[in-house]
């Protein structure tokens, strides 16, 4: 029990009615070394806001992270690829009786060149290279070509459209030219054709025929002898031995011209077609031309014999400035040696030997010579200016190249069988010599070549087997006969389209 007079000690609770300020006060007053800290601290705020300057207003500045480059290096992102081209549709290839022609690559497109690899050169040499040589506009040497085959229409040449209808009617169904039986194919209600040439040249008038063909923008895509074409290039393709790349056999002395005009089409015939499966065959071709032309030098008859000649040298330089023009690999060193060798065959007269300066235009010994003299011709001259301009030579620097179209002017085409002035060969090489000149030259040549050639196309359609072609009666008729003289004329008619003029 507690006394009623003991003293009792009460003590606020939470819930107590005190202010927040008379405990805070209490506190302190219990505590006092508590305002001695607050003041110091108050002091050290103070002293330290005074001494620090106030930091500055920061800037905007550009943003640039640093890399270490000896652990990474930065590059440049490549430039977009180029479009992929669509798969092309290759043409169909029909397989032909009695002929091994079966194009296999044909049917069945691919994109992988890995099997062209290993065919692109036969030689290991750093000269080869595969850029565009040609001069000419943005669309190159080839877009002035004639529409008959691009859109149907007519050839600005009225002799072109019946030279090519007789080249149609006279190829055999593998795609052969024959040169000594193409007259199998005549009507037999009509007269038959004569002038057979030799056997030995099928391969050579094959690709001239092709090139005929081609210089009409047919092609194994488009034209109306896109068929003829197609035909053509198989069998110039199954001719051709694999592993050299040579066109036909080694049957006759001169084998070497027949390939080069066939490579010279086969160039054409890939490049323009557009189809990959004949990039091979097209730079086999030019391959054993390389293998065949003289160290230093350029070609004769036999491989690499140190005989050279400016004829077989003439086809050699159009097979490769296809070539290259394609983007197939050439030796740019040959067509140096081509210019060194046409200096070497020239003089200030502008006349061009054979194989020496000064020598006239060759002929077969006999009757050949008597019944074609050389004087009339003025074939080696042709083949020399055209080649040089083909080599991109310029007349301004080269006084020899405006020489040279003055002598082929002084020796116009005549067709006159009994002087012996008919030489197809020299017009044809004249004629696209001197549409690259240009001016007076060549308006002079050409109303002399429309006045010799044009009348002697056969045009009575009543002779159904000769329409459209020109009698071999020329120099070289014999050798390579009606099927030779219809597509080096129709190819001659053609001069002032096939390619643009390289000449500005």
């Amino acid at each position: 029990m507690y006394s009623s007079q003991a003293p009792i000690r009460t003590h606020r609770s939470f819930h107590d009615d005190a202010t927040f300020q008379e405990l805070m006060g209490e506190r302190l007053k219990q505590s006092p070394w508590l305002l001695l800290s607050a003041g110091l601290h108050a002091v050290l705020l103070l002293l330290i806001w005074t001494l620090v300057p106030p930091e500055a207003p920061k800037k905007a500045v550009t943003s640039v992270t640093m890399t270490n480059t000896d652990k990474q290096k930065i590059v440049e992102p490549p430039p977009p690829p180029p479009p992929q081209p669509k798969p092309e549709d290759e043409p169909d290839v029909v397989p032909v009786e009695d002929v091994n022609v079966v194009d296999r690559e044909a049917e069945v497109p691919s994109e992988d060149n890995s099997q062209e690899t290993e065919t692109m050169s036969a030689f290991d040499s750093k000269y080869w290279n595969t850029a565009l040589g040609l001069l000419g506009g943005a669309a190159g040497p080839y877009s002035g070509r004639g529409p008959c085959g691009k859109k149907g229409g007519r050839s600005p040449q009225p002799n072109v459209g019946p030279g090519l209808q007789w080249l149609a009617a006279h190829q055999d169904e593998d795609g052969r030219w024959d040169c000594d039986g193409f007259m199998k194919h005549d009507n037999p209600s009509y007269k038959t054709c004569n002038g057979a040439g030799n056997a030995v040249h099928d391969i050579g008038v094959t690709g001239l025929a092709l090139l005929a063909f081609l210089g009409e923008n047919n092609t194994m895509r488009q034209g109306q002898y896109r068929e003829n074409v197609r035909r053509g290039v198989l069998w110039l393709r199954a001719q051709q031995e694999p592993v050299s790349g040579l066109f036909g056999s080694r049957a006759s002395n001169d084998f070497v011209y027949d390939h080069a005009i066939a490579a010279y089409a086969m160039c054409e015939a890939y490049g323009l077609s557009g189809y990959k499966t004949l990039r091979k065959s097209a730079q086999l071709g030019i391959n054993y031309l390389e293998s065949h032309r003289n160290p230093y030098s350029v070609w004769r008859y036999q491989p690499r014999d140190n005989d050279n000649d400016i004829s077989v040298t003439g086809w050699a330089i159009m097979a490769y400035k296809s070539a290259k023009y394609f983007n197939l690999m050439v030796n740019d060193d040959a067509m140096k040696c081509a210019g060194v060798f046409l200096d070497q065959v020239s003089d200030v007269s502008g006349a061009h030997g054979y194989k020496r300066a000064g020598e006239s235009c060759s002929r077969k010994k006999g009757e050949h010579a008597v019944k074609f003299p050389a004087g009339k011709s003025q074939a080696l001259t042709a083949v020399g200016l055209f080649s040089r301009i083909f080599l991109g030579q310029d007349p301004r620097e080269k006084p020899i190249m405006g020489a040279a179209a003055r002598l082929l002017n002084a020796t116009p085409p005549v067709w006159d069988e009994k002087s012996g002035s008919i030489d197809h060969y020299y017009w044809y090489y004249a004629t696209y010599a001197l549409f690259q000149m240009g001016g007076t030259p060549w308006v002079k040549w050409q109303r002399a070549l429309e006045r010799a050639v044009g009348p002697h196309q056969h045009s009575d359609m009543s002779d159904k087997n000769n329409y459209g072609s020109w009698d071999p009666v020329g120099a070289w008729g014999e050798d390579g006969g009606r099927v030779y003289s219809t597509a080096i004329l129709t190819l001659t008619m053609q001069a002032n389209y096939r390619y643009t003029r390289l000449l500005r």
